[in-house]
C-alpha cells in the first residue's frame, strides 16, 4: 500500500507522487479509484480532489513510461 506520510503537510502531492516506486504509485491510484467509487455512492457531488490525485498519477506514470521507452530507444 502506498504511503505518503514522511512528508510535511505543506509538501506539494505531486512532489510526493514522484517520490512513489511504480507498484506505490499504481497501488495509490487503484486506491483513489475505490475511493471516488465509495464517495459517489455517498454523495451525489464530484470529489475534486479525487480528480487531481488521478491526473497527478496518471501524468507521471506516463511520464516514466516515456523516459523507460527512450532509454530503452539510446540502448
Amino acid at each position: 500500500m502506498a504511503n505518503i506520510l514522511p512528508f510535511p503537510e505543506d509538501t506539494p502531492l505531486a512532489m510526493q507522487i514522484k517520490s512513489l516506486g511504480d507498484e506505490e504509485l499504481l497501488d495509490f491510484w487503484e486506491e483513489t479509484q475505490f475511493l471516488e467509487r465509495f464517495l459517489k455512492e455517498g454523495t451525489p457531488v464530484q470529489n475534486q480532489d479525487s480528480m487531481q490525485y488521478e491526473k497527478l498519477i496518471l501524468q507521471e506514470l506516463q511520464l516514466r513510461s516515456c523516459r523507460r521507452c527512450a532509454a530503452t530507444a539510446q540502448l
